[in-house]
């Protein structure tokens, strides 16, 4: 059947260019669109922005630093950042905020390297805190570090190649002639299209050390001089032989880090002043709270950030007879105390991305810095010759410097001299322009002896640069030389300490609580019961103490957490699986014993608050009514005990949480009962607030009960109800009152 056309149909065949589009998007294969429009989209990310090359810049740094080595900055005084990012625009076209948060990187101040490359002045923040920013460019000062001569060594002696910028204004280098492997030096993370690099820093001394041993010999044992990886951020590296080789010999794998820490016992407290690289600060606190609000953390009383202008300090306060070793064992097993640096050398090497272990970057990096001297010699070279040269044209002048003169004297135009000189002497034009140039103060036996002096000095350099050229084993020792000069000045100790797999206290395995359902029953007298379904089922009625009867009851989880508010405006803080399970015929756990209250105080109500998502609603015998947020009562530590849980302006009378609303039935001493709907209360932040009138009190009249309508006896609603409070409310009919309805129930069963 063919199709009816349609409206839009009509408009395609009236209208030519709408059908020439619709062809154009049609014809067009999708293998075509990702060949012309993606992949030169990918190669520029990976080549031109997230991959480290062999110096181990990114070009993001490269241009950076470079405009600071232009703008003076190596030896000259701090400028402002500001200064910094608009003069690095004319060669990085990305903006300003790319350009200033590679110069936080870089710098002293963010500690994320271990040679830092910009000598940093004011707030650069801390690559170990996640929240703690950056001051703006227009606060900070920073200068090249002395380091970032290693860097631009012999960089204006054709060492690397130069290339235009974007608008071709100016030129830049396309790789740093770094007289030290910086890429091994250097952690460098970057992500690009269909692949990752993830580079580990190693300390500055032994990656020097460990190449001038591959210098002599290419098979050398690696693991003898590069210990392990170094991070500024200190820690502990444990020394896993095996794993460190695979990352040495692949470029692939992972390295272990732990944090470092230190017991107070005087305090007993626990400092921890050293965390791995690959975390933060917030990132353990959020750990640590999790695992305390879950129960699985119950050593910890508080844990607080003290991270001052001395350095990073995450404080642990201990309960009372906990080991400290066995703790920091299981933080370490369940928080990013400990965490693994996944290792992916992936370095471009002449425009290829290609992972290379430890050892074949050290023969990329020797290979390409043999270039760069052999380049330097070659320049240097040339110089010698070309000085040579006119030294060897000023020496056939030495023969007749009177004839010299006379040329000179006798030539009637000035572009005639070069000529005249070079019939008279026989020398070629630039040395006699050379010669035409000297002062006529300098024409004498003297100055040009002193001169022709330096051609056998100039011959000799000149030989040995050729020699140098042609022989690799002395520009490896130019290497050698110039590593050892890197060590000697710049050389630091480790950061990351080495600990060894025996040394390590292992956490041991503690039994999760069990996760099932369970039904809570708390008395007016401050007993709880804890009773599993099957339990329940199988028991009778339930014992209490003399003169005691049911408060609440409610349905929960083994593993849910317990409010249990007293009468001194106090909330305790426990979980049911730390109470053990009871039978019906039991009178339960008497709670302000069992939770270690003051003397004299006394449980009134409790309440299983979940996700901490809901509120509480709180009844005063004045009258008012608080409505308060359960994430009020929520805490980050496992703190036992809160104070100031709810105001103490009056007496509580009645306590009910809000799921959802619900209407809520009130009770007074002149026998009147208000029934009002709990949206009409906002929920508070605060948890003392006195909360609003709800019920209109006569004097020396009170609320006595607080209740849910479902779970009360009116009959008649709509006497009760008011739809904006306070309200004075109703007095209570007989067929409404609860002894009624208990007399009817009684009378029944008798008969």
């Amino acid at each position: 059947m063919p199709k009816k056309p349609t409206q839009n149909d009509a408009a395609k065949k009236n209208n030519p260019n709408v059908l020439g589009l619709h062809a154009a998007v049609m014809d067009q294969e999708i293998t075509d669109t990702l060949e012309v429009n993606y992949m030169p989209y990918a190669m520029s990310v990976i080549v031109s922005r997230a991959i480290p090359e062999i110096d181990g810049f990114k070009p993001a740094h490269r241009k950076l630093l470079y405009t600071m080595y232009k703008m003076g900055l190596l030896t000259g005084g701090r400028t402002k950042s500001a200064n910094i990012v608009g003069q690095t625009m004319r060669l990085n076209p990305h903006g300003d905020a790319a350009i200033y948060e590679t110069m936080v990187r870089l710098s002293k101040g963010y500690q994320a390297l271990l040679t830092p490359f910009v000598d940093s002045k004011g707030n650069f923040g801390k690559v170990y805190s996640r929240d703690m920013s950056y001051a703006a460019s227009r606060y900070t000062e920073a200068k090249l570090s002395s380091i970032c001569a290693e860097l631009f060594r012999d960089i204006d002696s054709d060492t690397v190649d130069f290339v235009d910028n974007y608008d071709a204004t100016m030129k830049e280098p396309t790789l740093l002639p770094t007289t030290f492997p910086n890429v091994l030096v250097s952690a460098n993370t970057g992500i690009a299209v269909g692949m990752a690099s993830n580079i580990c820093s190693f300390n500055l001394e032994e990656v020097c050390r460990t190449e001038m041993e591959y210098l002599s010999d290419p098979d050398c044992d690696l693991m003898l001089t590069l210990r392990a990886p170094d991070f500024p951020t200190g820690g502990e590296v444990i020394y896993e032989p095996q794993a460190l080789r695979e990352v040495y010999e692949t470029g692939r794998g992972s390295v272990k880090l732990r944090a470092r820490w230190r017991y107070d016992k005087k305090e007993n407290l626990i400092e921890i002043f050293e965390i791995p690289y690959t975390t933060t600060a917030e990132a353990i606190m959020d750990k640590v709270e999790d695992l305390v609000k879950t129960g699985k953390l119950r050593e910890i009383s508080d844990m607080r950030d003290e991270t001052d202008l001395s350095g990073l300090k995450l404080t642990v306060d201990l309960k009372r007879g906990v080991d400290p070793e066995k703790l920091m064992a299981k933080l370490f097993k369940t928080t990013p105390l400990q965490d693994a640096f996944a290792c992916n050398f992936n370095i471009l090497i002449a425009g290829t991305p290609r992972v290379m272990g430890v050892r074949e970057i050290l023969s990329e990096w020797t290979a390409w810095r043999m270039e760069s001297v052999r380049r330097r010699v070659f320049a240097d070279l040339t110089k010698k010759k070309d000085r040579l040269h006119l030294l060897k044209g000023l020496g056939k002048i030495l023969l007749d410097i009177d004839k010299a003169i006379r040329i000179i004297r006798e030539t009637e135009e000035e572009r005639e001299v070069v000529p005249n000189l070079m019939i008279g002497f026989g020398i070629d034009e630039i040395q006699a322009e050379f010669v035409a140039e000297i002062k006529l103060r300098n024409i004498n036996k003297e100055y040009i002896l002193k001169r022709l002096e330096d051609i056998e000095k100039l011959e000799s350099e000149i030989a040995d640069l050729e020699d140098v050229l042609q022989n690799k084993r002395r520009i490896k020792t130019i290497i050698r030389h110039e590593l050892e000069a890197v060590i000697k000045k710049y050389a630091e100790p480790r950061k990351t300490q080495i600990v060894y797999p025996h040394e390590i206290v292992e956490a041991e395995e503690e039994p999760e609580a069990d996760d099932y359902p369970v039904t809570v029953f708390f008395t007016r007298g401050g007993y709880l019961k804890k009773i599993t379904p099957q339990s329940l089922r199988m028991s009778g009625e339930q014992k209490y103490k003399e003169g005691d009867s049911l408060q609440c009851s409610f349905e929960a989880k083994n593993t849910s957490e317990l409010l249990v508010f007293t009468d001194r405006c106090q909330c305790y803080k426990t979980r049911l699986s730390e109470l053990p399970d009871a039978k019906a015929s039991a009178l339960g756990v008497y709670l302000p014993t069992q939770l270690k209250m003051d003397e004299g105080e006394n449980a009134l109500y409790v309440c299983d608050p979940g996700d901490y998502s809901a509120s509480l609603l709180l009844m005063f015998e004045n009258g008012k009514a608080a409505r308060v947020q359960l994430s009020g009562f929520e805490t980050k530590t496992n703190r036992k005990k809160l104070t100031g849980a709810y105001s103490d302006k009056s007496p509580l009378v009645g306590f009910l949480p809000v799921f959802e609303d619900f209407e809520a039935a009130v009770y007074t001493s002149d026998d009147r009962c208000v029934v009002f709907s709990t949206a009409l209360l906002a929920p508070k932040p605060t948890r003392n607030t006195q909360g609003v009138a709800v019920v209109s009190l006569k004097k020396n009249r009170t609320v006595t009960e607080l209740r849910r309508l479902s779970e009360t006896s009116v009959k008649k609603v709509s006497r009760y109800r008011v739809r904006s409070v306070p309200a004075a409310g109703a007095l209570l009919k007989d067929e409404d009152r609860e002894e009624q309805q208990l007399s009817l129930l009684t009378g029944d069963e008798n008969a």
